[in-house]
């Protein structure tokens, strides 16, 4: 097998649990390889760290997927670790729909996979899992015997790993828009053509966190997608509800899973740009006892950082304004860049500006079928806040 070395003065992120070789990690290597292979790492001084998949295309150049030397990289060792994630969300308490493998979290770096109760959709990130897509399929056809599997890798990430976007049936063809139940309300998800992997399993918990806040309520939700939140709201007893997206082809779903749930009466969509909207009803004086955001990430890289500051800042000093005094803001961020502190300063910022006094209810992370791992900060992306606005 192929030997890689790193070098003497290797930073400690991988000698302390970090998967991830850098390329200006490396000192030198023994063997020919391509771009996918499993090769073993050793420190400078010839001692054995893992085995992992190397891309020499890629900045990272080694992914480790185990820290054994006794482990076998084949169809069995992931059918092992499929089974470890699943066990792992059973002793949680997931059952129907989860996370099945949060990549580096479960240490499988790189791999998605969502199981919505019968259905399960993949992601492979890079080459090197990509490469072992076929015994993935084969683990998940062993383990669950599904009714489909469905691959969602039309995402622009593959490209700095020299794969292509693609999506498609990676089972017999079915009909990929599903209906899911969760927390006691149906769900429409559609697996091909839906955000992500089509539906956001890391708020499923955080959607339980509304139930008394919101009764009786006349809520607002901006950035709504599906209209998750505003549906548990007018489940949990809201007067009313009204969500905003931009999106005309989420908004049409949102309305639709209303009507699925009995709750057309009570939640209504509409399409609309939520910054603007937000400001103009601000100026108007318009007041809701609560207002929800779930903002999309408004940046994936370092160099436009203080544009999501901004924008972070803006939605919700815009939120604030039309909460009634006593009322609840639950606001939302999904930027790994942006880490909790630094977020709850915005949200400080923002109270600042808009001369209210915050009163802190509830603050969490994803839920816990994404699991957080200390140090790996693209594990511990999401931030979930509930503040009495006074």
């Amino acid at each position: 097998m192929v030997k890689v070395y790193l070098k003497r003065k290797i930073s400690p992120r991988v000698a302390n649990g970090h998967p991830w070789i850098f390329n200006n990690e490396v000192d030198k290597t023994e063997g020919d390889f391509k771009g996918g292979d499993i090769v073993e790492v050793f420190s400078h001084d010839q001692k054995f760290i893992g085995k992992g998949y190397i891309n020499p295309q890629s900045q990272i150049i080694v992914r480790l997927l185990t820290r054994s030397k006794t482990d076998e990289i084949n169809e069995a060792f992931f059918l092992k670790k499929l089974t470890e994630c699943w066990e792992y969300r059973q002793q949680l308490g997931y059952t129907e729909n989860c996370r099945l493998v949060f990549g580096e979290a479960d240490s499988l770096p790189q791999l998605i996979i969502d199981k919505f109760n019968d259905y399960f959709v993949i992601q492979t990130l890079a080459l090197g899992m990509d490469v072992w897509k076929p015994a993935l399929v084969k683990a998940i056809n062993t383990r669950f015997k599904p009714k489909g599997i469905y691959e969602r890798n039309d995402v622009p990430v593959r490209e700095l790993e020299g794969l292509p976007q693609q999506k498609g049936f990676l089972s017999n063809e079915f009909d990929t828009k599903i209906i899911i139940n969760e927390n006691g309300l149906k769900f429409l998800v559609d697996l091909e053509n839906g955000q992500k992997t089509g539906y956001f399993l890391d708020q499923q918990d955080n959607r339980r966190a509304i139930q008394h806040i919101v009764k009786d309520a006349e809520v607002l939700g901006a950035f709504t997608y599906t209209g998750t939140f505003e549906i548990h709201a007018g489940y949990y007893g809201a007067k009313s509800v009204l969500g905003l997206d931009i999106s005309e082809n989420a908004v049409k779903q949102a309305n639709e899973n209303a009507r699925i749930n009995g709750l057309e009466n009570i939640c209504r969509f509409e399409t609309a740009n939520a910054f603007d909207v937000l400001k103009q009803w601000g100026k108007e004086g318009k007041k809701y006892d609560v207002v929800m955001l779930d903002p999309p990430a408004f940046t994936k890289s370092r160099e436009t950082i203080q544009k999501a500051i901004t924008g972070y800042k803006e939605i919700n000093l815009r939120g604030m304004k039309l909460v009634k005094p006593g009322g609840f803001l639950v606001t939302s961020s999904c930027t790994n860049l942006v880490n909790a502190d630094l977020f709850l300063q915005i949200i400080d910022m923002a109270a600042k500006d808009a001369r209210r006094k915050l009163r802190q209810v509830v603050f969490q992370t994803q839920s816990a079928d994404h699991p957080i791992i200390r140090g790996m900060e693209n594990t511990h992306y999401l931030k979930f806040l509930i503040v009495q606005v006074q």
